[in-house]
């Protein structure tokens, strides 16, 4: 397809697609969808080898939050039965993320329900992050807190942060349709202050809430103006109890495209596979490693991830490898301005400032609060179902790991 190899050329270019090409790669068949994949392999090869970036979420408060997000299982007037806890103590937290670590994460996601941390919980998390870096000096630590004040993301990179991740989740013109109790220039705001304050930004989407195809290229370009280093691509986990509980639109097809579209707008950052994809990729997840060069490993923050050592696997058989605590992440152009490969905004970033790519906070990434998939396959004895169906039995909340006394899957 002359598409494709116009995309591969401008992706090895680090140069933008039109939103005409980004549309099209949405719009491309089944028939064709092997062929998307190895043309936007290519880029993530060419930046990132066949490196895997793991990433492990600790989810520090859970529950109770005053913000109506549709998407989450947090949210004010949620009727999901999920773990409700205030703040884990600095020891806890650190033990938790030490399993994630001990599982082959290079990065740690500490995430906390709420509008946007306190000054005191700026300094709860500090001392957070502080007891991790004593133990693990070398791993990298991304803060989602949600909307940050003046000041707050300067504290949080003294006290050892690395990255600060908060999402945009859908487009502009959209973003009111999904939350009422702030804005979609809040968000910005706040990828901005991380920027501003040396953190790696880290934003990006949520797929599968009822948007159109115009509404997540929308969304792909405005990341891209903003340039975060990390890319998270969640696929909506539709929760029972939650305002999108009946949203079930996504293929592993469709979940497969979106990532193509996201790799070639943004050819150079990372960009992870996030909350979702044992729900909605399901046996296709290996094929997605070929797209995008980081995930997230075990659970999510209110609902199961698939098993620690099965994410492992996957990587081994898909004939990939775990990117080690020494590497770069980020290709040289991204240059980091600190330890564990967080990449600076001088050389343009995802391709340029003049499109757009971000990631971070929707269902079970890093910055949000959806949660994710889980892990155990269907019983031997479950009936036979059509793709149409939608997946409900792989939606579990999480009752293990932080907040609870057993024991995390990492």
């Amino acid at each position: 397809m002359d598409l494709l190899n116009t995309l591969v050329d401008k992706g090895l270019r680090r140069e933008s697609p039109t939103r005409e090409e980004a549309l099209a790669v949405l719009a491309t068949s089944d028939d064709d969808l092997l062929d998307v994949v190895a043309a936007a392999g290519k880029v993530r090869r060419h930046w990132f080898g066949r490196r895997v970036k793991l990433n492990y979420l600790v989810n520090l408060k859970s529950g109770l939050c005053p913000e109506d997000c549709s998407y989450c299982s947090q949210r004010l007037g949620s009727r999901a039965e999920i773990l409700k806890y205030t703040w884990l103590k600095p020891d806890q937290a650190s033990a938790a993320a030490a399993a994630g670590v001990s599982g082959g994460a290079k990065r740690v996601c500490l995430v906390a329900s709420g509008r946007g941390p306190t000054d005191r919980d700026v300094d709860r998390v500090s001392d957070t992050i502080r007891a991790i870096k004593e133990q693990n000096e070398s791993v990298e630590v991304c803060a989602c807190l949600g909307l940050l004040s003046d000041g707050q993301a300067e504290r949080l990179r003294e006290a050892g942060a690395d990255a600060y991740n908060h999402n945009l989740n859908t487009s502009e013109s959209t973003y009111g349709d999904i939350t009422t109790t702030h804005t979609y220039a809040d968000r910005v705001d706040t990828v901005n202050k991380a920027h501003a304050a040396g953190l790696s930004a880290c934003s990006g989407l949520i797929a599968g809430m009822g948007e159109s195809d115009e509404d997540l290229v929308d969304v792909v370009f405005s990341l891209r103006e903003l340039d975060p280093d990390s890319v998270p691509v969640n696929f909506l986990i539709p929760m029972e109890g939650t305002p999108l509980a009946d949203e079930w639109h996504l293929t592993p097809q469709r979940c497969l495209r979106i990532l193509a579209m996201t790799r070639f707008v943004c050819p150079d950052v990372e960009v992870r596979i996030a909350g979702g994809r044992e729900v909605h990729l399901r046996t296709m997840q290996p094929l997605a490693l070929h797209l995008a060069n980081s995930v997230f490993l075990g659970d999510y923050l209110t609902s199961e991830g698939q098993a620690g050592h099965a994410d492992l696997e996957m990587i081994a058989d898909a004939g990939f490898e775990v990117e080690g605590a020494g590497e770069v992440t980020l290709p040289e152009h991204r240059a980091p301005v600190r330890g564990g490969g967080c990449g600076s905004h001088e050389d343009g970033g995802c391709g340029s400032h003049a499109g757009a790519d971000g990631a971070a906070g929707g269902t079970g990434g890093c910055g949000s609060h959806a949660g994710g998939g889980v892990c155990a396959p269907a019983p031997a004895s479950a009936p036979v179902r059509t793709a149409e169906e939608p997946r409900t039995d792989l939606v579990a909340v999480r009752r293990r790991g932080a907040g609870t006394d057993l024991a995390p899957n990492a």
